[in-house]
């Protein structure tokens, strides 16, 4: 199976209870995807607009599938309005993270 390029240099870290994603989004795409890695945070497409914390909350739908896990658990620590982001997933480790997020869907 094709993985995503790059996934290894992802700036995952463990915490009590989770883990932290460094996330950059770019709101307004046409789709909605996980587009690379860059500077150690993951790069992920929104078609949401950066308008009323939409894009956030297409945000966390994404992860939240992706990841499986449920929405509450996946939560934008720092950035909400900066496409820069921080984002806590709780009750997943870094390891089961990149193993979800490695693999192209």
């Amino acid at each position: 199976m094709p993985t995503l390029p790059g996934v290894s240099e992802l700036k995952v870290r463990d915490t009590s209870g989770g883990c932290i994603l460094p996330v950059r989004v770019h709101p307004g795409a046409k789709r909605v995807a996980v587009t690379g890695v860059h500077d150690g945070s993951l790069k992920i497409s929104l078609a949401a607009p950066p308008v009323d914390g939409r894009a956030n909350d297409a945000l966390i739908a994404f992860l939240a599938k992706r990841l499986d896990v449920r929405r509450s658990q996946v939560t934008v620590m720092t950035g909400a309005s900066s496409r820069t982001k921080t984002i806590l997933i709780a009750a997943k480790s870094a390891a089961d993270v990149l193993a979800a997020l490695a693999p192209i869907a």
